[in-house]
């Protein structure tokens, strides 16, 4: 078969004109300058009562409200296993009305068995892809932090990045990982001077430009084409047509 001839003159047959978009520089800008701080909501994976991975949650919450940030800490103390109670459960509520008011989030595990912990995986169980036309982790940024009590070891974060591709997040390029723990933290639960705590300093940071630079813009940033024929009425009764809601 020849091969067409740049640039392409054989057209695209199989595009909807309708849904198409070309993305550009001007959509970018966000609809409303935005006068509030930037919202971060931090997660942590254990909960026991000398806990390294709040101790590091802590730390991270620290450095950005000390960056002018707002930040709210979910306790995980109460929250039911997924699929252990209803959606409607406190626990559950509290935990979907913080990522929803979150525009960045920070996720820190431990590692448990060789990956993140049960409380950690069932956190982010509990968050919805989608609630109604409501998106509780759709578009917001995300950085991901482990403490392990051994060696160095990257299972847990890297689980977290799969878990924040799945939940559509914009996972920053940088990570923490901070191998014997019970080294890095004082008696008062404060983590030590060193490079492992400069490395926590720089993924805030990151996450606070990354933040800044797509909150008030997530909309569009994740607006995609086949959902916007999803969206399309008779799209939309075909598909409950064939699930068997309404007749053809």
């Amino acid at each position: 078969m020849d091969k067409p001839q740049q640039p392409f003159s054989d057209g695209m047959p199989n595009l909807s004109e309708a849904h198409f978009q070309v993305p550009s520089q001007e959509r970018m800008a966000p609809p409303t300058p935005l006068d509030h701080a930037p919202r971060f909501l931090v997660l942590y994976g254990s909960l026991r009562e000398r806990s390294f991975s709040r101790f590091l949650a802590y730390e991270a919450a620290r450095l950005l409200e000390a960056m002018g940030g707002e930040v709210r800490i979910f306790h995980a103390d109460g929250l039911p296993l997924p699929d252990d109670a209803t959606a409607d459960h406190p626990k559950v509520q509290e935990l979907r009305h913080l990522s929803i008011w979150s525009e960045g989030q920070v996720w820190v595990s431990p590692e448990r068995h060789g990956n993140l912990t049960g409380v950690m995986k069932s956190q982010i169980d509990w968050l919805p892809l989608s609630e109604g036309s409501v998106r509780p982790t759709q578009g917001r940024t995300l950085a991901v932090m482990q403490v392990s009590g051994g060696s160095q070891s990257f299972n847990a974060v890297n689980s977290l990045r799969i878990l924040g591709r799945w939940m559509r997040m914009v996972t920053i390029p940088n990570q923490s990982s901070v191998p014997m723990a019970y080294k890095e933290f004082d008696d008062a639960g404060r983590m030590k001077p060193g490079p492992l705590y400069d490395r926590v300093v720089d993924v805030c940071e990151e996450l606070m430009k990354f933040t800044l630079l797509t909150r008030g813009r997530a909309d569009y940033l994740v607006d995609r084409y086949s959902e916007r024929k999803e969206r399309e009425p008779e799209r939309l009764k075909g598909v409950a047509a064939d699930i068997g809601f309404v007749k053809r």
